[in-house]
């Protein structure tokens, strides 16, 4: 069960000193919980919403009761979807808002699609929540924060023949959606592109990362953090190109 809206149209808080106010979207009530006592002990933070999935998101959003928003990477089956498709129509519906991306996705064409994207604050959800509290401060202000596990898979990144940085960022936001158990139709649909354009960004993804079979393909993504190892995903979708 997703997290209740709390979030209403007031009045920056008066508080002593500077003050940020904080959204915070996960699909995991238990990690919003778990941000929401490590951000308490912070006194120039303050959390005014949550929201389980994107829908409530842009409801708390359009309060304009937000000046960084930490956002989940992937939170499926939403209104607005996730990853970089998300995180691009919230830069572009609110301009004014900073963003810092909590994952457990920690490859490095994740990473370096965000950072192309303009989102340099990113936190792993393998590290303690309290580098939440570094990497706000630095989105609010423009600034750069990766936190340990973060910073450690950028350093790595080179270190694979077969990066998948090699990939657009449309090419991995495909192999990702693919990889999480959805159709080319249902992606195309996501996206708002046709199943060609999807099933051409497939194949060339595939191409360059020299994998033929569509199950090596979901296991390299597993594999490589590009979904998370607990995602189950769906089965083989019928990719036979259009007229």
């Amino acid at each position: 069960m997703v997290s209740r809206l709390h979030a209403q149209r007031t009045q920056r808080p008066q508080m002593e000193g500077f003050s940020l106010r904080v959204v915070l979207a996960d699909d995991h009530p238990g990690m919003i919980a778990g941000v929401r006592h490590g951000l308490s002990s912070a006194v120039t933070i303050q959390l005014t919403g949550t929201a389980g999935n994107s829908t409530e998101l842009f409801r708390i959003l359009d309060t304009g009761c937000c000046d960084v928003l930490v956002s989940d990477y992937s939170m499926p089956g939403n209104e607005h979807g996730d990853g970089i498709a998300l995180f691009s129509l919230i830069q572009r519906r609110y301009p004014s808002v900073k963003l810092v991306v909590l994952t457990m996705l920690d490859n490095p064409a994740v990473l370096s699609a965000l950072r192309s994207q303009g989102i340099s604050c990113v936190v792993s959800k393998a590290d303690a929540v309290n580098y939440l509290i570094p990497a706000i401060h630095a989105a609010a202000t423009g600034g750069t924060y990766y936190s340990p596990s973060v910073e450690k898979s950028m350093r790595m990144r080179d270190m694979d023949r077969r990066t998948p940085e090699l990939l657009s960022k449309r090419e991995l936001e495909v192999l990702r959606l693919y990889a999480s158990g959805l159709t080319v139709n249902e992606i195309a649909e996501r996206v708002s592109r046709s199943k060609k354009t999807i099933s051409t960004q497939k194949a060339r993804a595939m191409q360059k990362l020299g994998i033929e079979r569509d199950v090596d393909l979901l296991r390299y993504a597993m594999e490589n953090g590009i979904v998370a190892s607990s995602s189950q995903p769906g089965a083989a979708v019928d990719d036979a190109p259009e007229d």
